[in-house]
């Protein structure tokens, strides 16, 4: 199911689904958004505040439907 959110999110947002399975994998360790912009671009592919913030709030979408 997890793994289906996150093609639905890349799809939507037009981002590799790679660096959106990165973002939420550290966003439920616990990470916040400025965090993972600024010091996981690695993990992430670059993805920037406002990239990682839409994924954030989307995932939350999804996983409370």
């Amino acid at each position: 199911m997890e793994q289906m959110y996150i093609r639905k999110i890349a799809a939507e947002l037009s981002l590799p689904g790679k660096g959106v399975s990165a973002a939420v994998a550290l966003l439920d360790d616990g990470c916040s958004v400025p965090f993972i912009s600024r010091y996981r671009k690695e993990a992430t592919g670059s993805l920037d505040e406002v990239a990682v913030t839409s994924i954030r709030d989307r995932i939350n979408q999804l996983r409370e439907l």
